[in-house]
């Protein structure tokens, strides 16, 4: 009788601990699960690291932007010119600023304002009313400017480098 009440208790016993192996075994599954999906996100991760260096040339976004310098700007006197006549007489009022790649494109421009000014006079003072209250006629006198603007000064000397007109008055009478 003291071998059945030894195995009772042994059955007794046995059972607790599969309830527990039971528990453990659920917990390892979990942790494998765990670390299954933390192992994806970071190589999700890697791989997008790896396509936006390689997109940007080695350089992370972040730092290119860092890199580059801020734009040059130079505001210009307004214009006051008498239009080429096409329906009476009309008068061009504009107020213009250039974009330049750098200081010493700004210093430069700077120095040949009176040259810049007789230019943009002359150019302006042959356009037509009708055509530059289009859009598409400012846009084409913008292009103009900065073809102008760009010739070189001296004979046989450097273009300048102007990269954009931007137009901050604009009235027509």
């Amino acid at each position: 009788m003291a071998q059945v009440s030894n195995k009772a208790a042994s059955a007794k016993s046995a059972a607790p601990a599969a309830v527990e192996a039971e528990p453990a075994k659920k917990s390892k599954k979990m942790l494998l699960i765990i670390i299954g999906a933390v192992l994806v996100v970071l190589l999700a991760g890697g791989a997008a690291t790896y396509f936006l260096m390689h997109k940007t040339g080695g350089k992370p976004a972040a730092a290119k932007k860092a890199d580059s310098k801020p734009p040059v700007f130079i505001p210009l006197d307004s214009f006051t010119v008498n239009l080429s006549p096409d329906e009476g007489d009309k008068f061009l009022q504009v107020a213009l600023t250039l974009q330049v790649p750098d200081d010493k494109e700004a210093d430069d421009l700077k120095a040949h304002l009176p040259q810049i000014r007789s230019r943009l006079l002359l150019l302006l003072s042959s356009q037509k009313a009708s055509v530059l209250l289009t859009e598409a006629g400012k846009n084409q006198l913008m292009k103009e400017i900065v073809t102008e603007i760009n010739k070189p000064f001296e004979p046989g000397g450097d273009p300048q480098k102007v990269l954009g007109v931007f137009f901050t008055s604009f009235v027509i009478q």
